[in-house]
């Protein structure tokens, strides 16, 4: 088993009835009950510190959202996380549900903690904590879902509380050894996930103590350096195994595609024997048809390194086919991997002909038009479309420019007759007026 170790001097830890056996460390002694602190339960919560402790880390649960506790020293002063001392010998995590403290250089004597600590809760000791993990298998293949397990202990004692869930987490990452022989030279890091203790999916048992990872190796075969790493607030630990190998995909998948309507496609599946045994493997999978209709299948155990499957040619277009794969590596280890989708696109002989109806209602093959034609046939009609709104542009501004044109030449005529009115009338005026001077 790989061993992840916290050094840590002392932790006490409020958890609800869970005590551990003796440590090697100092013994807390506590306050024992009775009728009158147990009407108030925060005053339980008492615990002497030796003079031979150097450091404690103490773990408060408390109820959801509620503020974060308050520690009495011996001497009767308060430690809150507000107002912690300048010489940084306090350390103080907030979380929602818990404050973590470490302390450097203890006062001994009797410490109280008041809060809305989680009722029932007691103290305890913990030693070293310590996390073991399953070692990787020696044969990895590229795309299976592998399931790796831990625990984390409290020196040699499974430490299963589900409130320490929420403190521990325990992550895995890959990161190329950027070996020039291998596929994944250069690759980027892997960041695989993290161990839970849920009980969901690969993991059995909620809150048992086992810790599963379930992780998916859909990134490129090669040499990787895994590395764990264990995260609590303020401190961080990681482990670094031998380099792993992830070996290509076992199973290839070839397919020859059919262009005529009662042949089918032939899907050909070769099964490399250098890391599995060739007879175990068992194929399950669909095709998926260019009209989305999905026909599942699957190849069982056969004692040869070739497996085929037919299937119906239905119409031209692009086909994808799924597949998972089930086996046993060569040391006996059963396995399940997930093959890259395939996709394949299958023609029509007669010019990728579909069917159609003519006038008569009869029913008739015409030719499927490629993408290319559907891009000029598209650019041919916007061409179109913009011509004639141009024209329709230039139709208007025709008309505009009549209308306007018209315009000024009523508003032209009109000044002209005005003009000639008041002419013929200035005339007529003095006309007028000559006559009336004569006649005088």
């Amino acid at each position: 088993m790989l061993n992840i170790l916290f050094n840590i001097s002392a932790v006490f830890i409020i958890l609800p009835l869970f005590v551990f056996a003796e440590s090697n460390i100092p013994d807390i002694k506590y306050y024992k009950p009775d009728n009158v602190t147990n009407q108030i339960p925060y005053f339980d919560n008492r615990f002497r510190i030796d003079s031979e402790i150097e450091e404690v880390k103490l773990i408060f649960y408390r109820k959801l959202g509620s503020q974060p506790i308050i520690l009495v020293k011996p001497d009767g002063t308060k430690l809150k996380i507000n107002s912690l001392p300048d010489d940084n010998s306090v350390e103080w995590f907030d979380d929602c549900t818990y404050d973590l403290i470490k302390i450097k250089n203890p006062m001994a004597g009797p410490w109280q903690a008041i809060g809305q600590i989680q009722p029932d809760s007691q103290i305890l000791v913990v030693t070293d904590v310590l996390i073991e993990v399953e070692p990787l298998p020696k044969i990895l293949l590229a795309g299976e879902t592998l399931k790796v397990t831990g625990k984390l202990l409290n020196g040699e004692k499974g430490l299963s509380d589900p409130l320490f869930r929420a403190v521990v987490n325990l992550d895995i990452d890959f990161f190329s050894s950027n070996n020039k022989l291998y596929d994944n030279f250069g690759s980027a890091p892997v960041k695989l996930g993290s161990f839970l203790d849920d009980g969901y999916d690969y993991d059995e048992k909620s809150g048992d103590g086992v810790y599963t990872g379930e992780f998916v190796l859909n990134f490129a075969p090669g040499e990787w350096q895994p590395i764990y790493y264990v995260k609590m607030p303020m401190m961080s630990r990681e482990l670094k195994p031998d380099l792993i190998v992830i070996q290509r995909s076992p199973v290839t998948l070839s397919v020859k595609a059919s262009d005529e309507e009662g042949v089918n496609h032939l899907a050909t599946f070769t099964i490399d024997p250098t890391y599995v045994d060739p007879q175990s493997i068992i194929l399950q999978g669909k095709i998926t048809y260019p009209d989305k209709q999905a026909v599942e299948f699957s190849l069982l155990e056969e004692d040869k390194g070739l497996r085929m499957n037919e299937f119906e040619y239905t119409e031209a277009g692009i086909h994808r086919i799924t597949v998972d794969v089930f086996g046993r590596t060569i040391d006996g280890r059963e396995f399940v991997l997930t093959l890259p989708q395939f996709t394949f696109n299958a023609e029509n002989k007669n010019g990728m002909l579909i069917s159609s109806i003519d006038a008569d209602g009869n029913e008739i093959l015409i030719p499927r038009k490629t993408a290319a034609e559907l891009l000029a046939e598209k650019e041919a009609l916007a061409a179109e479309a913009l011509a004639i709104e141009m024209a329709r542009i230039k139709a208007e501004e025709e008309e505009k420019q009549k209308q306007m044109y018209i315009t000024i030449g009523i508003i032209n005529a009109i000044i002209i007759i005005l003009g000639i009115c008041i002419f013929v009338f200035i005339a007529l005026r003095k006309k007028k007026a000559l006559k009336t001077k004569l006649s005088i």
